[in-house]
């Protein structure tokens, strides 16, 4: 247990208090997040901060469980804030807070080393909820992506894949890397639909995701993707993250 740990006494048993650290550069939102989570037993703010200044001192200083960081820092990069904390104090588990994160910003954070997310428009309930299912080991995505093909790709992407991998997977499906792989290999819609037990119409509408999807505009183009890329080469021999 570290030094700044500290100990509740709770219905008869002891209850290890959550360390929380709260980097919010909104001071009405950053006092009421520490009301807030003062008033739980198993929870202690000990500090806040405005901004991601002298934030690794801070960390290394008091040591929390748990740092609760704006993704919208107007003064620094909480990416950036993410990566120095991550660098220096594996220990420290971060948690985002944003309204609505965008996919991508999930997946850089992320992989940059946050373990959860809150949406600044959360109930109560769910904020602390996020806080300790995090401090117990959890990794917690945004609500609107939970269950989603995402979750998946940022599984995927904590477990060591290649962006390149990733954003492979992102855009095609199993059954669009097959017709990928068979228009490289010169075969016709009808041959394909034939080949994959598909009708002709179905290799068609392939087809036409495929074109939008790379931002190609012929079967050629499509060819050429498939003989030259190399993130695609590797797509191909791996595990699918989308089945059809």
């Amino acid at each position: 247990m570290s030094k700044n740990s500290k100990i509740h006494w709770n219905e008869n048993k002891y209850v290890k208090k959550i360390s929380i650290l709260v980097i919010e550069d909104n001071r009405l939102l950053r006092e009421g997040i520490s009301t807030m989570l003062k008033k739980q037993p198993d929870m202690h703010v000990i500090a806040t901060f405005g901004d991601g200044e002298n934030i690794l001192i801070a960390v290394e200083k008091h040591k929390p469980n748990i740092v609760l960081l704006d993704l919208g820092l107007r003064s620094q990069s909480s990416l950036q804030i993410v990566k120095l904390i991550k660098k220096e104090f594996q220990a420290a588990k971060i948690i985002v807070m944003d309204l609505v994160p965008l996919q991508t910003d999930v997946l850089e954070f992320v992989r940059a080393g946050v373990s959860g997310f809150i949406l600044k428009d959360a109930s109560v309930t769910d904020f602390y909820k996020t806080i300790r299912s995090v401090f117990q080991g959890s990794q917690v995505l945004p609500p609107h992506l939970t269950g989603s093909l995402f979750s998946q790709i940022v599984e995927h992407a904590v477990n060591g894949y290649s962006p390149s991998l990733i954003v492979e997977s992102v855009r095609m499906t199993k059954r669009e890397r097959q017709v990928v792989e068979l228009i490289a290999d010169g075969f016709a819609n009808k041959e394909i639909a034939q080949k994959l037990h598909l009708s002709t119409f179905t290799i068609k509408s392939h087809v036409h995701n495929i074109l939008e999807k790379l931002s190609l505009h012929t079967r050629i183009q499509v060819a050429n993707y498939a003989h030259i890329s190399d993130s695609f080469k590797t797509a191909r021999n791996a595990p699918s993250l989308i089945n059809e």
